[in-house]
């Protein structure tokens, strides 16, 4: 599987923002407009967060979500408010090609293994935001990165890995928005301690950090948000760049 480039929109109110650290949100721009972009740049994948599904307890903008994916040929990812089986099936059948779990598995992991059987793993991601707690060590955070579980995240990854999840995105907290570059450590140690693909989310700030956590982080794929929304590096640019790096990327 060669490396991914994923943008990632994280919606809320319809629209799409970021902020730093999962703090201080701004509103970005209109999702469906950003997405056709991202797929004329040439992204490898396409996720679609819905940020305050899960924290506001509503339902996901399952019209939205539909509308985007008529108008999105690669493979797009949804999260965000997904808490049962029913949940997943509605997102896939209406045109999501993955699912991407984060705060219901941790209420309840066999929510992952139940997906992953019935859609099959490749269709199923566990999603985890994660933070640093000591050397070497990173715990699992909920409720938009505001409450540590004390959830080991390495072993909460080999876990996700035992129930069926066909791929993982990490998301260091410390280092989203920074733009001071991927947290290579911890992209390691998940590597080394799972067999399924690891994203990496957070901290992209120039093309070299991409390259750094495909090689040396021994990342699958590498997501970022702010430097795409905002134009600061373009993924048809970033990918020609990779690809003249690729003695040291390559293919998996």
């Amino acid at each position: 599987m060669k490396k991914r480039i994923i943008p990632c929109m994280d919606v809320d109110n319809r629209k799409v923002v970021k902020g730093k650290k999962f703090l201080d949100v701004i509103e970005v721009a209109d999702p469906l407009t950003l997405a056709k972009k991202y797929v004329e740049d040439g992204a490898d994948e396409l996720v679609f967060y819905d940020i305050s599904a899960s924290t506001k307890n509503r339902d996901m903008f399952l019209d939205l979500i539909e509308e985007i994916a008529k108008e999105v040929p690669i493979p797009f990812i949804v999260g965000g408010g997904i808490r049962t089986i029913d949940d997943v099936e509605k997102i896939l059948s209406i045109g999501g090609d993955k699912v991407s779990i984060n705060s219901a598995a941790l209420l309840n992991p066999k929510l992952i293994q139940e997906a992953a059987v019935k859609f099959g793993s490749e269709r199923i991601i566990l999603s985890m935001d994660v933070k640093k707690t000591g050397s070497e060590k990173w715990n699992v955070f909920a409720k938009g990165g505001m409450e540590d579980t004390g959830l080991d995240a390495i072993e909460w990854a080999k876990q996700g890995e035992k129930l069926g999840a066909g791929e993982l995105v990490v998301n260091s907290i410390d280092e989203d928005g920074v733009k001071d570059g991927y947290d290579i450590e911890l992209y390691k140690a998940m590597a080394a301690a799972v067999s399924i693909p690891v994203v990496a989310s957070g901290g992209a700030g120039k093309r070299e950090h991409f390259v750094d956590v495909l090689t040396e982080g021994k990342a699958s794929a590498a997501l970022a948000a702010s430097v795409f929304h905002f134009d600061e590096i373009n993924v048809g640019e970033l990918k020609t760049f990779i690809e003249e790096q690729k003695e040291v990327v390559g293919n998996e």
